[in-house]
């Protein structure tokens, strides 16, 4: 098998102006194969021996009593706000037209869940250049029917995490931390993710890690993980793994409902839930995934600091990115903001970058609010949001994943160059 990955994986030569420099992208090698294939040969296909010790030792990494793998980070996500809806949590669950703080300058799997669930999303600005959200501004979007905040640590940079537990605290809120961009990194030498009372991860190609499709939920409250796993598996209220029976001692001799005494609890539904399970193959990837993350986050790190240098030399043009006071990001990717003074635009840059295969991306939605699909929705806003317009207009991020290296850093460096002095 490492023949194999060697043959159809060789690394290629990088030239200048012809290879295309990635944002993004699966890095890997002959051990995520073999296990791929070892998971193959068991041909369980769904949940199995692979998915349950992928769950403990990221909940392990994490420092959180438990992860559960789900088949996206948007699933995720909705998972993750869905079981605040749950009945199990008495008088503390979300109920419609409870309100939920977020921000508009992100990804919209983020927002999604707060609408779907019919909870009303009350957006506070963002700051530049930590992109994260105003953490001054969000006790004035505290309102009576105020529940939760679910918000995310943009682009692998944490946010002011001191001051949101200090107002969740006070408030007797819940918190769900969005960690899709930011496994790995740190806040005061304590993992993001295992602040709140929930989070989320994504190992989508582009992520830390990657399973291909695929992401988890973390939680050390024992109620949430009963509810998430209800909730992942069609709601149902029996907590038997594939191929398992009887593990509660009373499948034939409970009372659940208005359902005849004895009704099968493999067959109880106790929420309204989906079926978001991650398949074992997927699950033995992210084992040798989990393993190269210290290297793979160390790279990010490297080719963050390799970018400051390159941008340094533009400061009059660009406004760099800082990293939260105590945090220590594994950054997803390099966010820079185009000075009004600049003398050009962000599309013109990034066209001329793209011209030269360069790879781009706008900080995701930009401003969610002026995006087709949320025109109308249901929603609180604080202040104009300044400058999460001002994020839609202006930034721009590049890659920091570890298949960029100096070569690629050099060669963009060049072009930035070239195109700055053309001005």
């Amino acid at each position: 098998m490492a023949d194999f990955h060697k043959i159809r994986n060789t690394e290629k030569t990088f030239v200048p102006g012809k290879t295309p420099i990635r944002y993004a992208g699966r890095v890997f090698d002959e051990k995520e194969i073999q296990a791929a294939v070892e998971a193959s040969l068991d041909f369980w296909l769904t949940e199995g021996r692979f998915t349950e010790e992928f769950q403990h030792k990221l909940a392990e990494m994490v420092g959180v009593g438990h992860a559960l793998l789900v088949n996206s980070g948007s699933s995720s996500n909705l998972l993750a706000l869905t079981a605040l809806t749950s009945p199990l949590l008495g008088d503390r669950l979300l109920m419609p037209s409870d309100e939920v703080i977020t921000v508009a300058a992100g990804f919209p799997t983020t927002l999604n869940p707060i609408v779907l669930n019919g909870l009303v999303p009350v957006f506070v600005d963002v700051d530049i250049p930590t992109y994260n959200i105003k953490a001054d501004q969000i006790e004035e979007a505290i309102g009576p029917k105020t529940k939760a905040l679910f918000i995310a640590h943009t682009l692998g940079n944490p946010f002011n995490l001191d001051e949101v537990i200090k107002i969740v605290s006070k408030h007797n809120l819940f918190l769900i931390e969005d960690n899709c961009d930011a496994l790995g990194s740190t806040y005061h030498g304590k993992n993001t993710g295992a602040f709140g009372h929930l989070a989320t991860c994504s190992f989508y190609p582009a992520h830390h890690i990657t399973t291909g499709e695929g992401g988890a939920v973390l939680t050390s409250d024992e109620k949430l993980a009963r509810i998430l796993r209800s909730l992942k598996d069609w709601g149902r209220d029996c907590y038997c793994g594939p191929g398992e029976n009887n593990t509660c001692r009373r499948r034939f001799s409970g009372r659940y409902g208005t359902l005849p005494y004895g009704y099968d609890h493999k067959y109880v539904y106790s929420h309204i839930g989906y079926n978001l399970k991650m398949t074992d193959i997927q699950a033995a990837i992210g084992l040798e995934q989990l393993k190269k993350l210290d290297r793979f986050c160390q790279a990010r790190r490297d080719n963050f600091e390799a970018w400051i240098s390159v941008f340094k030399e533009y400061e009059d043009y660009f406004i760099l990115p800082e990293a939260t006071e105590g945090s220590y990001p594994a950054w997803f990717a390099f966010p820079v903001t185009i000075e009004k003074t600049a003398g050009f635009a962000r599309t013109e840059l990034t066209n001329y970058l793209n011209q030269n295969m360069i790879e781009t991306r706008n900080l995701f939605g930009g401003n969610l609010l002026r995006q087709p699909a949320y025109l109308n929705i249901n929603h609180r806003k604080i202040g104009d949001l300044t400058n999460t317009d001002r994020i839609m207009n202006d930034t721009f991020f590049l890659g920091t994943f570890p298949g960029i290296g100096k070569e690629q850093i050099e060669y963009t460096a060049s072009i930035i160059d070239k195109f700055v002095r053309s001005r």
